[in-house]
């Protein structure tokens, strides 16, 4: 099966959807920042100030205070990963999970902070007596029972989240025992209802808790399972092909889907969608595929390899299977682009959304340059030299092991640094935008290049390849 390659192609945006996106994102940072002010004023409202005046009662009003604060980011933590699109557009899913992990971290921080300190300000100040205390709150507290139990969870989440413990885990595990987070902060909201004061303490107050706990439910209702739901429904998107890609790795396929009003379906070059393919017992986990080819009205393409379970199972779906669909997602478009001419960089299979960004794209012959890092056979070789025959586009490929722990090319490069090399094979990079997508680690050591040659943040577009 081939993929068309001589499609219409649209000219690259204008400057006001970096205007729109800029705005977005500074509003974003306002209303958190807002919201930040608006519960220390409820907590200084609350005789926050005064009652530091006393040993017990300012462990207690510190514990008041980082419970607040800890309850409001984690509805932002919420939010953040809640793909609303006009933020997901405007930040992208590489930075909001980025700022959702750290948000996560401050927020697990502050909770644990809240318990301890309440609960040594209940004893009276007396840490011999905070055993005792802590039983006696969960036991006879009201909702108390039901915030150790989202306390756990969160736990669970945050430990499964650190890096060491995460890089051990099966992408399939992960996700799965991630979803405990929303069971967590269910478990919170009668505790605070309850309990907190704060949370009831006047009109105002209790609407701005309200509404903020139905923004971040509504969020997850509509974007995270009432939208994919729909698409999935409306496009019906099916396993047409499950093709093996020529590239010297049986655990690399490329997948064909077909649906319905293709043409309606809000994809770009460059994007991903995570699907849920019915077939076996692992419907239920969500994997995240780029497209690989420039998404158009007779179908889509995703190349997968073999990594984990899920990815594993993809090779033997069945034609006919059908596939359910959340997104797209994703910032490595158009949207962000601020050049004509423009180098897309990428290692091994992460190589993906820049092949349908390399279709998807317009720009004139010589000013599109791919760099491909492989250990083998270039993946997508052929439909690269095809799109260099077609449409310029010029193609360098990288070939051996890395040379170096942090070096990003390959044996046989020369004695040059890395900087110096991309600067030879591209001696404009620094007026380019750059598309890149890898490995973390190698993305790193790409990135330190970039900078060290010129080319400003603003102009560096990535995703990383993992999860």
């Amino acid at each position: 099966m081939s993929v068309t390659l001589d499609r219409p192609l649209r000219a690259a945006p204008a400057g006001r959807a970096a205007t729109v996106d800029s705005r977005i994102r500074y509003g974003a940072t306002a209303l958190v920042g807002a919201g930040l002010v608006a519960v220390t004023a409820q907590w200084l409202a609350g005789h926050g100030l005064q009652d530091l005046g006393g040993w017990a009662s300012g462990l207690t009003s510190l514990g008041r205070w980082t419970g607040l604060v800890a309850s409001f980011l984690l509805l932002v933590q919420v939010l953040l990963m809640a793909r609303i699109p006009p933020v997901e557009r405007a930040v992208g899913q590489d930075r909001l999970a980025r700022v959702h992990r750290w948000v996560g971290f401050a927020s697990f921080t502050l909770m644990l902070a809240h318990i301890g300190l309440t609960t040594w300000g209940y004893a009276a100040g007396s840490l011999a007596a905070v055993p005792g205390m802590f039983w006696e709150l969960t036991v006879d507290y009201p909702g108390m029972l039901l915030a150790l139990g989202g306390t756990l969870c969160l736990v669970l989440v945050v430990l499964t989240s650190v890096r060491a413990a995460r890089s051990r885990l099966r992408h399939e595990s992960w996700h799965l025992l991630h979803l405990y987070a929303y069971l967590g902060v269910a478990l919170a909201l009668p505790h605070q209802l309850w309990t907190g004061t704060e949370f009831v303490s006047s009109g105002p107050a209790t609407a701005f808790w309200w509404g903020l706990w139905a923004a971040a439910a509504g969020a997850v209702l509509v974007w995270r399972v009432g939208l994919p739901v729909v698409r999935s429904l409306r496009h019906d998107l099916r396993v047409a092909a499950v093709v093996p890609e020529d590239c010297g790795d049986p655990d690399v396929v490329s997948v064909y889907l077909t649906g319905r009003r293709l043409d309606r379906f809000p994809a770009t070059a460059g994007q991903f969608c995570t699907f849920r393919f019915l077939a076996g017992s692992g419907w239920s986990r969500a994997h995240p595929y780029s497209l690989s080819a420039a998404p158009g009205p007779h179908g889509l393409r995703i190349t997968v390899k073999a990594l984990g379970d899920g990815s594993a199972a993809v090779a033997a779906l069945p034609p006919g299977t059908r596939a359910l669909v959340e997104g797209p997602y994703g910032r490595l478009t158009a949207r962000p682009r601020t050049r004509r001419r423009i180098v897309l960089i990428g290692a091994g299979v992460g190589i993906t959304p820049l092949r349908a960004l390399a279709e998807g794209l317009d720009y004139a012959p010589g000013e599109a340059v791919v760099l491909q890092r492989t250990t083998g056979r270039p993946l997508f070789g052929a439909e690269f030299a095809r799109l260099a025959e077609l449409r310029g586009l010029r193609v360098l490929t990288l070939p051996g092991r890395r040379r170096a722990p942090d070096s990003w090319i390959g044996e046989g490069a020369g004695p040059a640094d890395d900087t110096t090399l991309l600067r030879h094979w591209v001696p404009d990079v620094a007026e380019r935008d750059v598309y890149l997508c890898g490995p973390e680690a190698w993305t790193a050591s790409v990135v330190r290049s970039l900078r060290s040659a010129g080319v400003p943040d603003s102009r560096i577009h990535l995703e990383h390849f993992g999860w």
